[in-house]
């Protein structure tokens, strides 16, 4: 970009229980630090008091790391971006005060960026000029996490519609629980991805659910699955471990189809080509394979991001927070994180 100046932004993701900074200039990943938290595994579930503690400690050196991978100094950054919400309220208060903190020592504006749009925007991702595969607006994302499951028609990178979306469990959280009833550890999800590879995923069928339109539901197939496992347990206590593969394969094709149903529907509807997939449970193998076969066979362009860009990340926050300083979207330094959006 001769002539132009360069548009340095950090982006901070605090939403759970990684701590990640990213370093973006004019729309090219130059670097993206991940600290995981494994102090929650023993407790099944991300502790949320354990949490903020581990972003305190993290987001220093994290964001430091971040500037240096990148070759920047901080006098070069533009704006910072932030995860606002949704999120773990302690968490989101870590990131987004270190944001506010930083912002105010370096006077530069401050970006407010909501993680599910991030999620989505991580499609954009790319380290350099041939890394651009990009969907054309308008594109339909299917957007899976464990907290939403969620049909949207992007417009451009700024404006969006949801179309669908579950009305009761997220497709992440049934996987979860699934694999909790199955006595796995905390997350449940990967596991199931990794065991059922070894799977039939015609060995056993579980419901779905019949949802007019374009919303999903997941709580039946979950409950479903509970008491198939109940009766089968109370009749040979070794079920559960003897089928363990073909279970896993059986409970992931089924919340596949689910979500494949929907979005076949919804690209019927829209007449829209273009498909990302986001979110965490796009790291799902399952998931993105059947995808892109029935995107071969619908004629549709898959677009979904790397693993790593998949899970919670702060890249995908770095890049919304550029298409957001391009679009002049700044926020105050008064606006405070959200724990649940009723919106995108």
């Amino acid at each position: 970009m001769s002539g132009q100046m360069n548009i340095t932004i950090l982006g901070i993701e605090s939403s759970c229980d990684d701590t990640s900074a990213a370093v973006i200039e004019n729309g090219y990943l130059l670097s993206n630090r991940i600290a995981n938290q494994q102090v929650h595994k023993e407790y099944g579930g991300v502790v949320p008091e354990l949490a903020s503690r581990a972003h305190q400690q993290n987001i220093v050196p994290v964001v430091d790391a971040a500037i240096k991978e990148a070759g920047k100094t901080r006098a070069s950054i533009n704006a910072i971006a932030y995860t606002r919400g949704p999120g773990l309220m302690g968490a989101l208060l870590v990131g987004s005060s270190f944001a506010k903190g930083l912002a105010l020592a370096l006077d530069v504006p401050l970006i407010d960026v909501n993680h599910l749009h991030a999620h989505i925007l991580s499609v954009f991702i790319a380290r350099n000029e041939n890394d651009r595969h990009f969907p054309g607006f308008p594109f339909l994302c299917l957007l899976v996490s464990g907290g939403h499951t969620q049909l949207v028609v992007m417009k451009n990178h700024l404006e969006m519609e949801i179309i669908g979306q579950t009305i009761d469990d997220a497709a992440g959280e049934a996987f979860d629980k699934c694999a909790k009833v199955m006595g796995m550890p905390y997350p449940g999800g990967p596991l199931i991805d990794q065991y059922a590879a070894q799977g039939n995923p015609r060995a056993y069928h579980f419901a779905r659910a019949r949802i007019k339109g374009l919303d999903f539901s997941f709580s039946g197939l979950k409950t479903s699955f509970l008491y198939f496992l109940r009766d089968k347990s109370h009749l040979d206590k070794n079920f559960i471990t003897e089928n363990r593969n073909d279970l896993c394969a059986s409970i992931q094709d089924a919340i596949i189809d689910s979500l494949m149903q929907k979005l076949t529907r919804a690209a019927r509807d829209t007449g829209i080509r273009d498909i990302a997939i986001a979110g965490g449970v796009s790291a799902n193998s399952g998931l993105r394979e059947t995808a892109r076969r029935l995107g071969s066979r619908k004629n549709w362009r898959i677009f979904i991001p790397e693993i790593q860009f998949a899970t919670d990340n702060a890249a995908m926050i770095a890049i919304t927070g550029y298409y957001k300083f391009l679009g002049g979207q700044f926020s105050s330094q008064q606006i405070t994180p959200v724990a649940r959006f009723n919106h995108l």
